[in-house]
């Protein structure tokens, strides 16, 4: 195997057939051998180094780490390459990808490959429960001072706690600084029956179609298009979580990132947390911005700016309220598998619009503890974590999170703990578990039963 992969890689390799040869590194690898000129060439560029420093071993067989490293030496000469030698290395890349990420060649640089179109995707079966209950009234003041949003019952019963989607990915490379990326998504569709058979939105849609272009020696990064997750922040996100359209410029060092953007808010479906009103945050504009700072254990820290444009309307017609926010966050590694996440953001509402307290602005915090990593790629790898959220009344704006957490009804206005875990019980299948616990409205003048607690458990396939 060892031979007949060197020749492979030597093919490969465009070095001029008129440069002279380095001595033969090898004793044990004759003259007139059938492999000699492409063994000595791959020695010389670095390829090989054989063993003992002295040694070929050519009828060993190597392992699969071993073959790993050759082929990364060889991506390192990729610009050397013709467009048929870089195909070769793009399915010794592919087929040796996972021990590449464990040797430190990071995915990002496998997609980097010119030429290269690769698709991915997913799948997931998903577990949502939470038993019916009463969100308390203390909700936003219109400009009358009267009060908009009723007591709201909600949560998952039986029939509708059990969804799939599933989702596709094109990534394009299509020179050195310019990467298409495209996507399908079915978007989450209940097993309900009778929901499978009236709802409207069963089609696929595209959640993702972007242009990344890179420059200034790939610190520089223009993106244009549609995102399938916007992070206010790149915390924890209980904000938003979904589809975005939008112009981004980024740079970034191994030392700090700047990120300044302006977009529009999509959801695939309706809102209906506020006063029953329909997508609270569908068509929202905003304006935003990002510095964050890294440090070498894998550390960060960042503070953000979003600034909304409403889409129109009175409250009656728009339930979205927030005027701006701003946040800050830090993301803190210690020992070799702990994480600390803490993340606040302050939300000033529109002018007329105050809490039940009178105030014009809410603030929320997150703080999540997690062990450990689950890996798709690594079988047996997991990680478990506990978290605390504690939101004022007005500090969720409504629509998607990227929480884990469901029901919109129920993320204002609250007091909750949660624990989790992740497992990959084979390559590229992972299970995941979540459970909320001590739940409580933060403001209860009404005196509304506490919120029941949540139950999500899911499946997520990747390839």
């Amino acid at each position: 195997m060892k031979t007949k992969l060197a020749t492979a890689l030597m093919a490969a390799l465009t070095i001029s057939s008129a440069c002279a040869f380095a001595a033969n590194p090898f004793v044990d690898v004759p003259s007139d051998s059938w492999a000699y000129k492409s063994v000595v060439e791959l020695a010389d560029a670095g390829i090989i180094q054989g063993v003992d420093g002295q040694y070929f071993q050519g009828n060993r067989n190597i392992t699969r780490y071993e073959a790993a490293e050759m082929v990364a030496k060889a991506m390192a000469h990729m610009d050397k390459a013709s467009v048929e030698q870089r195909a070769l290395i793009n399915k010794l890349a592919d087929e040796y990808a996972d021990e590449l990420n464990n040797l430190g060649v990071r995915v990002s640089a496998l997609e980097s490959r010119v030429g290269n179109v690769k698709l991915t995707g997913d799948a997931r079966i998903r577990y949502r429960y939470q038993s019916n209950y009463t969100a308390p009234k203390m909700a936003i003041q219109d400009t009358a001072n009267n009060y908009n949003r009723k007591d709201v019952t909600s949560g998952k019963k039986n029939d509708n706690s059990w969804d799939y989607r599933v989702r596709l990915r094109a990534n394009a490379q299509v020179n050195d600084r310019t990467k298409v990326t495209y996507g399908l998504s079915t978007d989450s569709q209940s097993f309900a029956s009778n929901e499978a058979a009236n709802s409207q939105n069963n089609n696929p849609f595209t959640d993702m179609a972007k242009v990344d272009y890179n420059f200034g020696g790939n610190t520089w990064n223009l993106s244009v298009g549609r995102t399938d997750k916007y992070v206010m922040g790149n915390a924890y996100g209980l904000n938003y979580g979904d589809i975005f359209d939008r112009a981004e410029l980024k740079y970034k060092n191994d030392n700090f990132a700047v990120t300044a953007g302006y977009g529009k808010f999509k959801m695939n479906g309706s809102d209906k947390s506020f006063a029953g009103v329909d997508k609270s945050i569908d068509g929202v504009k905003t304006g935003y911005g990002e510095i964050e700072g890294f440090f070498g254990n894998g550390s960060a820290i960042g503070v953000y700016y979003n600034d909304f444009t409403r889409a129109g309307g009175s409250y009656s017609k728009d339930s979205f309220r927030g005027d701006d926010l701003w946040g800050a966050y830090i993301s803190y590694n210690f020992g070799s598998k702990w994480n600390l996440l803490a993340n606040y953001e302050n939300v000033s509402l529109s002018n007329g619009y105050k809490t039940i307290d009178g105030d014009d602005s809410a603030n929320l915090w997150v703080a999540q503890l997690t062990y450990g990593k689950a890996i798709k790629s690594q079988p047996g790898s997991w990680s478990a974590w506990v978290e605390y959220l504690n939101v004022e009344d007005g500090a969720y704006l409504g629509g998607s999170t990227n929480s884990w957490r469901f029901d919109s009804a129920a993320l204002n206005n609250i007091k909750s703990w949660g624990v989790g875990g992740s497992y990959v019980f084979a390559k590229n299948a992972q299970f995941n578990v979540y459970q909320s616990f001590a739940s409580k409205w933060k403001d209860n003048k009404n005196n509304a039963t506490d919120p029941e607690e949540q139950t999500r458990a899911e499946f997520v396939f990747s390839f």
